[in-house]
């Protein structure tokens, strides 16, 4: 009986220890299971992802160089070779006397919307250009333009009419082409635009580039006074694209004048002394050239790049070619290359061209010409 009582003493104890080492065990597994299902069970504001970052195009300050290419409105956005270019900038925007903007029709921003997601999907930035020459509503923007910015109250406008535009369409950029401030006061409103402009666009991290004048006269080699700028204005600005073409009007009409090395190299020489007489750094400065042919006959029309090549594949080596019972001059294959060292061994931050739809397609491409030659300088990052 004795010996029972202890038995059953032992049993109990037994029995008792190991249900409260269990349950000791057990319990720990529900704090641990309740601490996981806690951090399951987070606030989506307290979780936080991996998110892939998807590979797109780097330009590192002051290293990697740039290639813009302008598109004109009524163009078709799928003709621009968006793998050789880091910028396509839509032409125009139209400024009004009032501040307000407006663009040529639905087409138009229809191709714009198009340009954006054609652009975005290679990782191209896409920006705006506002002004050019002639204006939708006839004439030349000139006046339309230098009474937007003339007034502090349409200047403002300008600037908040143009921010809007970048984020409603998505773009990552607005590109000032004002042709062509023509006085001091011009220069000083242009001035005060650009500084507006410009605060508002880095406030949103977006860009600012500005067209200009080459300056240099075609004929004499001398820079022109007729074009005013403030070299200080160009201290608000990403880019600073220099139309180094069209210099067969200058000194009476000489298609041969269109855009030749010689001239070019002037234009280099002159906007690089200004930019460092101004302190002011030349890889904002972008060399534009042509991609369009100049007829010797000023009664018949001009002819696009592609047409010369399209005609006979030889001539995109060329200068100079025989075509519609005329002479055409325009910048082949190898003065673009040419062009390009050109600018690199000036510091310049890249190229420049008007216009997109004017190239030929594959490796007779001016782009590709361009392209090529940054590549082979290794300055020029490209990432897809």
């Amino acid at each position: 009986m004795k010996k029972r009582m202890i038995l059953l003493t032992l049993v109990i104890l037994i029995t008792f220890t190991g249900g409260f080492l269990s349950g000791i065990f057990y319990s720990g597994k529900k704090a641990e299971q309740a601490t996981a299902l806690k951090i399951e069970q987070a606030p989506k504001s307290a979780v936080k992802p991996e998110q892939k970052s998807v590979p797109k195009w780097e330009q590192p300050k002051q290293q990697s160089k740039v290639l813009i290419n302008y598109v004109q409105d009524f163009r078709d956005p799928n003709v621009v070779d968006y793998s050789k270019i880091t910028h396509v900038i839509f032409s125009f925007a139209h400024p009004m006397k009032d501040g307000s903007i407006g663009l040529n029709g639905k087409t138009a921003l229809t191709n714009l919307r198009t340009m954006v997601s054609k652009a975005h999907s290679h990782h191209v930035k896409a920006m705006v250009a506002v002004g050019g020459w002639y204006h939708m509503n006839g004439g030349e923007s000139y006046e339309y333009f230098k009474t937007a910015i003339s007034n502090p109250v349409s200047r403002t406008k300008l600037v908040s009419e143009l921010t809007s535009l970048t984020k409603r369409e998505k773009l990552d950029g607005i590109d000032i082409d004002f042709e062509f401030p023509r006085s001091t006061k011009d220069a000083q409103n242009l001035t005060k635009f650009t500084k507006e402009l410009s605060e508002k666009l880095h406030a949103e991290n977006k860009e600012l580039s500005m067209a200009v004048n080459s300056k240099v006269h075609a004929v004499t080699g001398t820079v022109v006074g007729f074009i005013v700028y403030d070299p200080l204005m160009f201290q608000y600005t990403d880019h600073v694209n220099i139309m180094a073409y069209d210099g067969q009007w200058d000194g009476g009409y000489h298609a041969s004048n269109l855009a030749p090395y010689p001239l070019t190299e002037k234009i280099v020489n002159y906007w690089t002394n200004l930019f460092k007489t101004n302190h002011l750094s030349t890889e904002k400065l972008v060399l534009g050239v042509p991609a369009y042919a100049q007829p010797v006959n000023p009664q018949i029309k001009q002819v696009s790049y592609a047409a010369i090549v399209h005609k006979n594949p030889a001539n995109a080596t060329k200068n100079v070619v025989q075509m519609n019972g005329t002479t055409y001059y325009y910048n082949g294959e190898t003065t673009m290359k040419l062009k390009t060292q050109l600018a690199l061994d000036h510091g310049f931050g890249g190229m420049m061209m008007w216009e997109a739809g004017h190239d030929a397609k594959g490796q007779d491409s001016l782009s590709t010409a361009i392209f090529d030659t940054l590549k082979e300088s290794k300055q020029y990052t490209y990432k897809q």
